[in-house]
């Protein structure tokens, strides 16, 4: 316990999901947890909850992929704190759209907007805060955006670029004291998968998964949350420009036939 005490941490898309898991675990560590949301109804429900277990928390809005509303959303972290000390950037979204012959470029702008220019414009606007004193950034990137997934050329791009965003981050501010990372979650059990597929479609996909999965499960944002407390805090102080896989082993194979071989007739 005690991890984060006294820093200032935001996190995009705390409002559910491993932004929700991130924020509890964050505030249990003594965090002031800044829960940024686009859906403020959401995120106060998550303030709610920390404010319940006595942890220290604000809820702000902020459309990450709106360069006036991510300057409005600094300038308010500046005014009530004067710095920031971890920034998670985890708003994300996500839906299938087709092969690419036949991929709608307004889904493709909205992903990219999202995805990777909300990484960008949270990340440029934040880090002037950070600047004084360090901190430690963490991008939310995925196993899409190192393989890829069907039909979903836009949020695998996206997710490639902030991949290789999170490396030149990690350079440009090394020297500033600013330690920058990135989590590649596989599928982890969160709303988004209902939201995206429906109940049917999610119970579905639930079960093919845990068929090929190596540990024959989907994580949980409390697990992904963990890996983030570490690339928050000084325990890995010496950690920056990396990617850690949160995947149950998914990409460490290259077929699964075996795993499914005896499921063959």
């Amino acid at each position: 316990m005690g991890r984060l005490e006294s820093k200032i941490a935001i996190i995009t898309g705390a409002g559910s999901g491993i932004g929700k898991a991130t924020a509890l675990v964050f505030a249990q560590e003594g965090a002031h947890v800044i829960c940024a949301d686009i859906n403020l109804e959401a995120a106060g429900a998550v303030v709610k909850e920390i404010k319940e277990n006595n942890g220290e928390v604000t809820a702000l809005f902020v459309d990450v992929a709106d360069e006036k509303s991510v300057i409005e959303f600094a300038e308010q972290c500046k005014e009530k704190f004067g710095r920031v000390d971890v920034l998670f950037n985890n708003a994300g979204i996500d839906t299938a759209g087709g092969k690419l012959h036949n991929y709608s470029t307004e889904l493709w702008d909205k992903i990219m907007a999202v995805d990777l220019r909300g990484t960008f414009l949270v990340s440029k606007y934040i880090i002037p805060l950070m600047l004084d004193n360090g901190g430690s950034i963490i991008n939310c990137s995925s196993v899409s955006g190192i393989g890829a997934d069907f039909n979903r050329a836009g949020y695998n791009a996206a997710k490639g670029g902030v991949h290789n965003l999170t490396k030149t981050m990690a350079i440009d501010y090394a020297r500033d004291g600013i330690r920058v990372n990135q989590i590649a979650p596989g599928t982890i059990d969160t709303p988004l998968i209902e939201q995206i597929l429906g109940e049917e479609g999610a119970r579905k996909f639930k079960k093919s998964y845990e068929l090929v999965d190596p540990m024959g499960r989907l994580g949980k944002p409390e697990e992904v949350a963990k890996v983030v407390l570490f690339l928050a805090s000084d325990d890995s102080s010496y950690v920056t420009g990396e990617s850690i896989l949160i995947d149950g082993g998914h990409m460490a194979y290259t077929w699964p036939g075996e795993l499914l071989s005896d499921l063959v007739k």
